[in-house]
């Protein structure tokens, strides 16, 4: 017997489901976003939140401290990953047109407490990995000031704290704040206030610059590659699996935490979470049955490939060990003695993380919307669309606020962390949903429809969880932390608000 449907004999609150039906009929009301997004303009969304965190901030770190040159595999093991989830999205994202991204596919699938979980994970996720990138983008921005001749006082120049890898936790470094990266989240934030189509048009700008200089990489790079640096390729081994902090297969650091080409593949997993963001503008693309599954597709493809070239000229141009793990493309040319280059790439590099910092908080107020509409955050702060711009603007400001504040004290180890783990499960939930939704609503219209069901959703699920159990068990007791909260503020608030419950009340039983 169906749980989510009324006549069910377990159909608890917690566990009703939003009907197909209900779903349809919101995305044909008047009180939605404006709807400007075609096809490139979805494309340039995916590669935008894709490129850029991963080659210009994250690709030092994890090859220097994880997975070495085998970070090219690791590369390609999250993005086939990421594939098996991008096409569950992909048929959701056509079928239910409205903003919320995975939130509302759970909810329409697994019932309001699941949605609720989901759309709690997307918050950190976009939240954090945009506080993340906000740090990323300050360390680029402060390099090209110092080839200028500026550089910011000690204090303003990073947060109070450092992440140390040995100890595993923050240690002070007597500083104020990251200054720049405060003032590129208020600036962004302006910005997405104003309108999506203004957001779209400077993401689109600075992904064509982004591109051209992650293509010049690959190309003038590739003649300096020296293949005696790709020696040893594996040196941290090929696995890294755990399982809540006892090691399963492969090594683990000074630290206690996994390392190796799988653990490289669950830290790096953090650069591919864009195509997730295509979803969220559901309901702002002119057709969105046909252009967001090919703009998640597409988008997922492009990256994948520059990715992959961009790890394999990096290792190749400079020993792994010896990459910067604020800076590494940049540091890899002046290596070179490729100076004349440093300066393009490195205002291409604030360029690309630009771009990837504008599409995560973009994003994450279209999460907040859809759940305040369910009544189970306050609609008077998440559910208000303003009325000339038609921008969530209030949830807006305060995304703001919250990144501005993460990124500014906290570092990007830390941060970096912090967001996989919450992500990895949000895509485990929109695989299994494709396989209840395909049971529930079997004739459906699917104007695109996930190949090989059930294959593709178990392989999502499988290869999800086995890159959440490479991540250090410290990801995991933040996960349950963030859930504790969130089942707080749920059993508070959102079940006590919902309009599924408000709705249920009226209903004869």
């Amino acid at each position: 017997m169906d749980p989510c449907s009324k006549t069910g004999k377990l159909r608890s609150q917690l566990f009703s489901c939003k009907p197909l039906a209900l779903l349809l009929e919101e995305a044909r009301s008047e009180n939605r976003l404006r709807k400007v997004l075609g096809p490139f303009q979805l494309t340039a969304l995916g590669i935008g939140a894709v490129i850029g965190a991963g080659i210009f901030v994250a690709t030092g770190a994890a090859a220097r401290n994880v997975a070495g040159p085998a970070l090219m595999l690791s590369y390609a093991v999250a993005a086939l990953t990421c594939v098996f989830a991008a096409l569950c999205y992909a048929e959701f994202a056509a079928m239910v047109p409205v903003a919320g991204s995975a939130y509302t596919y759970a909810y329409a699938t697994l019932g309001e407490l699941f949605a609720w979980i989901i759309g709690w994970d997307l918050i950190l996720e976009y939240g954090v990995s945009s506080a993340a990138v906000a740090t990323g983008w300050s360390a680029y921005a402060q390099s090209g000031l110092a080839r200028l001749g500026f550089a910011l006082p000690p204090s303003l120049a990073q947060g109070p704290w450092r992440y140390d890898e040995v100890a595993g936790g923050l240690v002070g470094t007597g500083a104020l704040v990251n200054l720049p990266a405060v003032l590129v989240t208020a600036v962004l934030t302006l910005v997405l206030v104003r309108g999506i189509r203004e957001s779209s048009s400077l993401n689109t700008a600075m992904v064509c610059i982004k591109v051209a200089a992650v293509l010049f990489v690959i190309g003038v790079g590739a003649f300096f590659v020296s293949a005696t640096n790709w020696h040893p390729f594996a040196p941290f081994g090929w696995s890294g699996l755990t399982f809540f902090g006892h090691p399963v297969a492969g090594q683990v650091d000074p630290g206690g935490k996994p390392v190796g080409m799988l653990a490289g593949a669950a830290i790096i997993f953090f650069a591919y979470i864009g195509f997730d963001a295509i979803a969220t503008h559901t309901e702002e693309a002119r057709n969105p049955q046909r252009d967001v599954p090919l703009g998640i597709v597409v988008s997922l493809a492009v990256c994948s490939l520059l990715y992959i070239g961009v790890v394999a000229v990096l290792t190749g141009m400079v020993k792994f060990d010896q990459l910067d793990v604020h800076a590494p493309v940049s540091l890899a040319f002046r290596v070179k003695g490729l100076g004349w280059a440093e300066g393009m790439i490195a205002a291409a590099g604030v360029a690309g993380i630009t771009s990837v910092l504008l599409v995560m908080m973009l994003s994450g107020p279209r999460v907040f919307l859809a759940m305040a509409r369910d009544g189970l955050l306050p609609r008077q702060v998440f559910g208000v669309v303003h009325p000339t711009y038609r921008t969530p603007w209030r949830s807006t400001l305060l995304t703001g606020l919250c990144v501005a504040l993460l990124a500014g004290v906290l570092p990007i180890d830390f941060l970096l962390h912090l967001t996989n783990i919450g992500t990895l499960l949000a895509f485990v939930i929109v695989c299994v949903a494709v396989l209840v939704m395909r049971r529930t609503y079997p004739g459906a219209e699917r104007p695109f429809r996930c190949p090989w069901v059930p294959l593709v959703p178990a392989l999502g699920i499988f290869s999800c969880l086995l890159l959440m159990f490479s991540l250090p068990v410290a990801n995991w007791w933040r996960l349950v932390g963030w859930l504790a909260l969130g089942f707080l503020v749920y059993f508070l608030y959102g079940r006590n608000h919902s309009v599924l419950r408000e709705a249920s009340r009226v209903l004869p039983s």
